[in-house]
């Protein structure tokens, strides 16, 4: 009788946990801990811990520390799992755990960004990694039921956590996905690209939204941010002038804003902060899944680099997947994974990515249920055919690198240019006091849809130079970084340089006959990156350009996997600024964090494209 009754208990559980969890499922079968874990220091980290009520089996833990917040507070409130793919962890059975990592909300202790990783820990020495070691530790030695199998995954700042969890090594750990993760705020990421400071994303970030605003006690209240008199961010970023006048806001009490006007260029400061440095110190026992978006216009750097960069200095299974999405898309945010603004993709990629990757990664090393066969080494989503495709390597061993040359009078093509005299070059002024706008329109935040939009409302500008193909007669299909390799002279001694790749469509394309935007001859960017001239030839040792003076501004932008369909065109677009999305640069060599109003100037600019000094794009081409 014992027996059948435990055997109906078992019964009733499986049936239950396979049912698909909402808010009353999930309080019905899972209960909520809210508890102090100690770490080395003697610091205590908030957690918030859900545990299933089903003891007929042990339970792996899946963990995400997170800058954000754990909330909601209070053991009677439960956070929302249910509302993505992460239901499925509930109906797997998984400890879900969310910890407020040091310094910030619930937590004690002090706060700071990006967290060096300390390579020689001695005694008390903390790092984010041996945070995560000790809330590790804790939860496997104090949890009931659990399995002793751990795994981390956080996307933007909670995907760095990830990556410094990878660094922690505990012997219990056995799988992290980092996803879009914060990896270097210098080159890539969030607040630099390729040093150009994105002056839109800073000052919202720690400033309008209050991120950076000191937390002097634990709390469940987030920070006032700072308010804007208007909603028009052009004419808001415009109106503020030189950084100094952004500086001006943050005051004594931003810490890590001050901190980046301090530092313009790339020193020990930077390099401390970026993690793909410290990525050898990851076991060969833990599993890593890079998870990132094509379009994400936050954190795209940080998913290849991270990957990249584990490839080349870890010796554990690392993979990448890589969708058409823009930030954390793939976990339902805001979107099926379908479509990004005006651009279709065919079918909803975010449920593909749950159901055939994120779940059977953590339910293979976690609960040693299933196979990972079909997760390959690169798994990657191709725009413009809109298909999957697996990889044993990225870049793709096919991949050959071709030129394709900026031509005189627009044109665009693989041969090299053989102009000279006056069709030797193309010229535009780039004046600071009429920027180029990074999007169409009148916006109040950054756009993620950017990232794939119409393009027609700059090729129309006078500060823009535009080539492009004829039609191309063939598909085409980039798998890789682009390389952006420029020759140019300014009447000045500094500027930016911003690069885009763009897809244009035959002028009587439509999905459908109904779709909202017009899409006959659509300039779909497919990728574009800015460079801050005064570091073409160092980052650490930035120098100004001479008047005149022909020079190579040669950078590389974040990869690309997109087919150019038979019947569209390429375009290449050049110019000098993308605001707000990038701060302007005063086109004066000149400490930019620092500069005065009055420092800033025109610039005639020249591209050339000449036999001798040809401008081209080096783009990844598939066989």
């Amino acid at each position: 009788m014992n027996r059948l009754y435990c055997l109906l208990l078992v019964l009733i559980s499986v049936c239950s946990y396979g049912q698909n969890p909402d808010s009353t499922w999930f309080r019905t079968n899972y209960t909520k801990k809210e508890q102090y874990i100690p770490m080395r220091d003697g610091t205590r980290l908030f957690t918030s811990i859900y545990l299933p009520k089903d003891n007929s089996e042990k339970h792996p833990i899946l963990i995400s520390r997170t800058p954000y917040s754990c909330a909601p507070y209070g053991e009677n409130v439960y956070r929302n799992f249910w509302s993505n793919h992460y239901k499925e962890y509930l109906k797997e059975g998984y400890i879900m755990v969310v910890q407020d990592v040091r310094g910030r909300w619930m937590s004690e202790g002090i706060f700071e960004d990006v967290r060096p990783y300390k390579t020689d820990k001695k005694a008390n020495d903390f790092d984010e990694a041996s945070d995560t070691y000790d809330a590790i530790d804790w939860l496997v030695k104090n949890l009931p039921n659990n399995n002793e199998n751990v795994g981390v995954f956080g996307i933007s700042y909670p995907g760095f956590y990830s990556t410094m969890a990878a660094l922690s090594n505990h012997p219990a750990l056995k799988a992290v996905s980092p996803q879009a993760p914060v990896t270097d705020w210098f080159m890539g990421d969030d607040f630099h690209h390729n040093g150009a400071f994105m002056e839109m994303d800073g000052f919202n970030f720690y400033l309008r939204r209050g991120f950076g605003f000191p937390r002097p006690k634990p709390t469940t209240v987030g920070p006032k941010g700072f308010p804007v008199p208007t909603k028009d961010s052009y004419d808001f970023f415009l109106r503020s002038g030189a950084l100094p006048n952004l500086t001006h806001f943050a005051g004594d009490s931003v810490r890590f804003w001050n901190d980046m006007m301090q530092h313009p260029n790339l020193d020990a400061w930077w390099k401390a902060r970026n993690v793909r440095n410290f990525v050898s110190a990851i076991s060969p026992t833990i599993a890593t899944l890079v998870v990132g978006g094509l379009f994400d216009a936050e954190d795209c750097f940080g998913a290849w680099s991270t990957y990249a960069a584990i490839e080349g200095k870890a010796k554990n299974n690392n993979k990448i997947i890589m969708g058409p999405w823009f930030h954390g898309q793939w976990a339902g945010r805001g979107s099926d994974g379908s479509s990004l603004g005006n651009v279709q993709f065919g079918s909803p990629t975010s449920a593909y990515y749950a159901e055939n990757v994120e779940v059977p990664f953590f339910n293979y090393y976690l609960k040693g249920k299933g196979s990972i066969d079909n997760i390959k080494e690169a798994n990657i989503f191709f725009t413009g055919e809109n298909q999957w495709h697996q990889f044993d390597k990225w870049p793709p061993a096919s991949v050959t690198e071709r030129a394709l040359y900026l031509q005189p009078k627009g044109g665009l093509s693989f041969t090299q240019p053989s102009a000279s005299g006056s069709e030797a070059f193309s010229e535009y002024i780039s004046d600071p006091a009429k920027p180029v706008p990074y999007t169409d329109g009148i916006k109040a935040n950054r756009t993620r849809e950017y990232m794939t939009d119409d393009q027609r409302f700059a090729a129309n500008r006078p500060d823009v130079l535009v080539f492009k193909t004829d039609v191309l007669t063939d598909d085409l299909t980039l798998s890789g970084p682009l390389v952006a390799d420029l020759q140019v002279s300014l009447s000045s001694t500094d500027a930016d340089f911003i690069v885009k790749l763009i897809d244009v469509f035959p002028d009587d394309f439509q999905y459908r006959p109904t779709d909202a935007y017009i899409m006959n001859g659509y300039q779909m960017l497919v990728r574009g990156e800015v460079f801050r001239g005064r570091f073409r030839k160092s980052f650490e040792k930035p120098e100004p350009f001479v008047p005149g003076q022909i020079s190579e501004v040669k950078y590389t932008l974040p990869d690309v996997a997109h087919t150019f369909k038979k019947g569209h065109r390429i375009m290449v677009q050049v110019q000098s600024s993308w605001f707000p999305l990038v701060d302007r640069n005063p086109q004066k060599y000149v400490d930019i964090y620092h500069a005065k109003d009055s420092d800033f100037q025109k610039a005639a600019i020249k591209v050339y494209h000449s036999a001798t000094t040809a401008s081209k794009i080096i783009l990844p081409v598939s066989k």
